[in-house]
């Protein structure tokens, strides 16, 4: 018995000593927290274990992908908090019912620095990043740190979309670590002045007044305020269905705080550069690269201008090469712009001014697509030459906004990007669907025409296009701009003076002019051949009709009409600095810019140009003069004869090189077929030689054996008869 004692007492031990459970753990450091007076369990925590589990249970799950040691994701705990204990302790409208069974609706986080295969399988390339997850897949995903109302609007939209009509027409928010809503906090004040009335507390209504009158919220403001629909004193934030909201400020960061280029290794780049939201300024190099040498010293001077305003880094790829090698780096030294794990490439001058340029304008864009009034627009467009204007209303979704969020690293350097919802704007560009992308450049707008939302969401898609006009009207020729502008394109080149002010100015002006009526002119000529294909389509499709032939109406409801003007040869305005490229342009063109201002039209394709009208007068930068020549070089063939910027036999190897480039399946039968001639012609060629040979050799054979015949025969004989 006591031996039984003992050891029953010995097992009671060995488990009071032993190490809690996870689940005895858990439930000691994670406590549970009140919202609203209710309480609200600790946030589900995805492992390895429930992951997959956890993610089928429910149809929507909300869950922070995030690391402990993250400053950003420090920042983002209370908005993420805030917003589960906010929605945990929500009801329907006109139920009572409990939110997560109603809504089937959950929240969740993953520790990326704990299970960070589980993060790299979502996809997750920057901390914090919250995925709304529907039956086990991404719906919606927030990268960085993002106001409580921009991942609420999320919300509603799912949960509209399983119960429809039970959720409020619009909102009031809780501000990150509050532990009331807006309208509960309301409602309780309301309750607590109504028992204070009944209980005859005049003493007590009497300071509360005082009080209020002192913070400016008296009860009669309060209640006027109630009835006439002002706001209240307190700031909060009321969220429409799917319409962007503000964005919580960032804690103020001290990027390059010593001003220097900051060396990176691959574990450096990962947790400064790759894991956060901060922008980056970063050079790729090799230490025996000359040119990475005289870059040097503008790039610590860069980093010195940029002190306390953009990080500036540099990767010695020869002892980094993992790094650089992911990075795709394809020469010394090549510099890229880094933020939130996205990453743009500079392809600019090598310069400090154009760095110090580049750096601000990047700094400028980094920080979001900027929303903007009619007045503020007008403003802007008196600096920018070209803005790009987003356009959108209530009903633009938040995955909308996402993609839009996409675009500012391959603007820098190229143009602005904002976006508006001003009706004005809407008015100033007929502007009656929404979201729609147009250009504006010096304010002639261009529009992005397709309207389906999978269009307007495709980023290779829209970026293409935003390639396409990011160009000013009539931009100033670079090396860094000089492929965009030739390549594919007859090119009004103006040969300038840019010292001669008042020469310059009225060059500039009327190649403009030149340029605006030209693209009025190709937009007329595009909407009547689009009209007399419409026609000619309605043509057949009534003629079908008369005759009753359905298949022949089939098909001529089927003829698409092709909008897609790729095929056709655009023909664009440029200048160049005719002191600065003086030898080049003499080279090229043969044109000595000493002679005054000129323009060459250019067809960089075909390795061709004109300089003259068609009374043989040098094209001058002048409306007529360059209209009129233009007229006569873009029609095939062109009217007028063209030059040439390579030699003859250069030429010829050239134009044999475009053929293979613009015809390759032709060029390549016809190779095969002049291939297969030649060997048929020496084939039949080796066999005639040899049946001659063969015939030859027969007849001496045939002579000879007639001879021996003869000659045999009759020696014979005469032996015979000798």
């Amino acid at each position: 018995m006591r031996l039984r004692n003992l050891f029953f007492f010995g097992a009671a031990a060995l488990a009071t000593a032993s190490p809690p459970s996870a689940d005895t753990e858990e439930d000691i450091t994670r406590e549970n927290t009140y919202f609203n007076g209710k309480k609200v369990p600790p946030i589900l925590e995805l492992t390895p274990a429930n992951y997959k589990e956890e993610l089928k249970k429910s149809k929507f799950l909300m869950v922070k992908h995030f690391s402990p040691w993250c400053g950003h994701c420090q920042e983002f705990l209370p908005t993420f908090q805030t917003l589960y204990e906010y929605y945990f302790t929500s009801k329907p409208v006109g139920k009572d019912a409990d939110f997560t069974e109603f809504y089937d609706f959950r929240f969740a986080e993953l520790n990326c620095v704990a299970y960070a295969d589980l993060c790299t399988e979502n996809k997750v390339a920057a901390w914090p990043t919250t995925i709304l997850f529907e039956d086990g897949e991404p719906l919606v995903t927030f990268r960085g740190v993002k106001h409580i109302s921009v991942l609420s609007g999320a919300v509603e939209d799912a949960l509209e979309k399983v119960k429809p009509n039970t959720r409020p027409k619009t909102l009031e928010l809780p501000e990150p670590g509050d532990k009331t809503s807006p309208d509960a906090k309301a409602e309780t004040e309301k309750t607590e002045k109504a028992d204070a009335r009944e209980k005859g507390s005049e003493k007590e209504l009497v300071k509360e007044t005082e009080k209020e009158k002192e913070t400016g919220t008296s009860t009669a403001a309060s209640a006027d305020a109630s009835t006439e629909g002002e706001a209240t004193p307190k700031k909060t934030y009321t969220v429409n269905y799917n319409t962007p909201s503000q964005k919580v400020t960032p804690k103020p960061s001290n990027p390059n705080p010593k001003g220097l280029s900051v060396p990176l290794t691959w574990e450096l780049f990962q947790s400064m550069v790759t894991l956060t939201q901060e922008p980056w300024f970063v050079k790729f190099y090799a230490p025996w690269c000359h040119h990475c040498q005289a870059m040097a010293p503008n790039w610590e001077q860069l980093a010195k201008e940029m002190k306390g305003r953009l990080n500036i880094g540099e990767v010695n790829c020869d002892r980094d090469t993992r790094l650089c090698k992911e990075l795709r780096v394809r020469g010394y030294p090549s510099i890229m712009f880094f933020k939130g794990g996205e990453k743009v490439e500079y392809e600019g001058l090598r310069g400090l001014g154009d760095f110090v340029q580049y750096a601000e304008k990047a700094i400028d864009l980094s920080s979001g697509v900027p929303d903007v009034d009619f007045d503020s627009f007008k403003a802007l467009e008196e600096k920018e030459e070209v803005i790009f204007l987003y356009f959108y209303d209530h009903a633009t979704t938040s995955e909308d906004f996402l993609s839009l969020e996409r675009y500012p690293l391959s603007l820098i350097g190229k143009a602005k990007l904002v976006k508006t919802r001003d009706p004005k704007l809407y008015d100033r560009y007929k502007i009656t669907t929404w979201p729609r992308l147009i250009v504006s450049r010096e304010g002639r707008p261009t529009y992005y025409t397709p309207l389906a939302p999978r269009e307007m969401r495709d980023t290779r898609m829209v970026l293409n296009w935003m390639k396409s006009v990011w160009l000013p009207l009539v931009p100033e020729l670079t090396p860094s701009n000089a492929r965009d502008i030739m390549d594919g394109k007859i090119v009004v080149l103006g040969v300038l003076n840019r010292e001669n002010e008042d020469s310059f100015r009225g060059a500039i002006r009327e190649m403009k002019s030149a340029a605006n009526e030209w693209m009025d002119k190709q937009i007329q000529l595009f909407q009547i051949h689009r009209q007399d294909l419409r026609d000619a389509k309605q043509l057949r499709i009534e003629e079908a009709e008369d005759r009753g032939d359905q298949r022949a109406l089939r098909n001529a409801k089927n003829i698409r009409i092709n909008m897609d003007r790729s095929d056709m040869k655009e023909a664009t305005f440029a200048w160049v600095d005719g002191n600065f490229w003086q030898r080049w342009i003499r080279t090229t063109y043969g044109i000595d810019a000493k002679d005054g201002d000129r323009v060459i039209i250019n067809d960089e394709d075909k390795r061709r140009y004109w300089d003259q009208t068609s009374t043989g007068n040098p094209i001058v930068p002048s409306r007529t003069s360059i209209l009129e020549t233009l007229n006569k070089v873009t029609v095939n063939p062109p009217k007028l004869k063209p030059k040439l910027t390579i030699g003859v036999i250069e030429k010829m190897f050239f134009d044999i090189k475009m053929t293979f480039k613009e015809h390759p399946y032709l060029s390549m039968g016809c190779i095969l077929g002049i291939a297969f001639g030649l060997f048929q012609w020496l084939m039949g060629r080796t066999t005639r030689r040899a049946r001659g040979h063969f015939k030859l050799e027969e007849g001496v054979g045939m002579k000879e054996s007639k001879s021996s015949t003869l000659f045999g025969g009759s020696s014979n004989t005469a032996t015979k008869a000798d």
